[in-house]
């Protein structure tokens, strides 16, 4: 009598394909970790834009000043590690008497959020359309490209300040405009990306199988290109960052009862001579933050770009 081999249940299946998945998520994941190690400009930036996140997320438990409110008979104190400094303000207060340690650490929530939301849409909506205009072609292609090739003829922060001249300030408003423009480059990249992807041979082998054109885009092509993305968008975070200082320093962006590092060093102007602290120290926040960011997606770059290993 003939016995019929056990069927393996669905659930099983999926169980196992899935400890197989994180298997090699944690091969991938190690393999990263040690290449960081090894790259140190990177981890040094990556562990710097680490604590400025803690310090974001835990303002509150870092220190118990409130960021729009000071004291007028502490106005303009200087650094607690300058002469006639206090304990109490290590980098000194602005013109209202507000400790400026704690409008920089409530400033980087602002310019983290900014930096982060609007780069994370502009890569959705720019991959998206990227996608569809480099695999269809046509007169989709047509129309979106020249979109595109219309809103690069403008210098970035001037059609910003004109949106926002428009639209009004605001956090809202600010990441809108920023989006507004920002995505064009990550349609660019992915554009081009998946019109060379889409000759290659493993994409026709998908085409044989039967698989359908959305499938192919996601499935097949989006993972050989995402890396690329990932390490554009970090690297435009920076940019979104000091974009909104900018325009928070011409009054343009952040309301000014918002602390922001742009409307902190645009406060500071008239007291450079006798308290430079007020607008130096936020400039130099706003710097170290930035040339961290850079540095650290400049060695994503390094380490996840195949091309550059193959050159190696």
């Amino acid at each position: 009598m003939e016995t019929t081999p056990p069927t393996v249940q669905p659930t099983n299946r999926l169980i196992h394909l899935w400890s197989i998945r994180l298997k090699l998520w944690l091969r991938d994941t190690k393999e990263f970790l040690r290449e960081l190690i090894l790259h140190p400009t990177a981890l040094i930036g990556g562990i710097i834009v680490i604590l400025y996140i803690l310090a974001a997320l835990f303002a509150p438990q870092i220190t118990s000043y409130d960021p729009t409110k000071g004291n007028l008979r502490d106005r303009l104190k200087p650094p607690a590690f300058i002469e006639g400094g206090m304990k109490e303000y290590p980098l000194g207060t602005d013109a209202q008497g507000r400790d400026l340690l704690t409008r920089i650490i409530y400033g980087a929530r602002i310019s983290l959020i900014v930096g982060v939301v609007s780069v994370g849409i502009s890569v959705l909506i720019g991959s998206i359309l990227g996608a569809l205009s480099g695999f269809y072609r046509g007169k989709l292609d047509a129309i979106i490209s020249r979109f595109a090739d219309l809103l690069m003829a403008f210098p970035f922060l001037i059609f910003a300040i004109g949106v926002m001249a428009f639209i009004g300030s605001g956090v809202t408003n600010l990441i809108a405009a920023l989006i507004f423009k920002g995505w064009v480059e990550f349609f660019r990249v992915v554009r081009g990306e998946m019109m060379s992807e889409k000759t290659e041979e493993y994409v026709e082998a998908a085409k044989v199988t039967g698989r359908g054109n959305l499938a192919i885009i996601v499935r097949e092509i989006f993972p050989n290109i995402v890396q690329s993305i990932f390490v554009l968008a970090t690297l435009r975070i920076g940019e979104m960052i000091i974009m909104e200082a900018s325009l928070s320093f011409l009054g343009l962006g952040i309301p000014p009862h918002i602390p922001a590092w742009g409307s902190m060093v645009a406060s500071g102007r008239d007291f450079m001579l006798v308290a430079w602290w007020v607008s130096t120290i936020p400039g130099i926040a706003l710097m170290i933050l930035v040339l961290s960011i850079n540095l650290f997606a400049e060695g994503l770059r390094d380490i996840l770009d195949p091309r550059l290993k193959t050159i190696a």
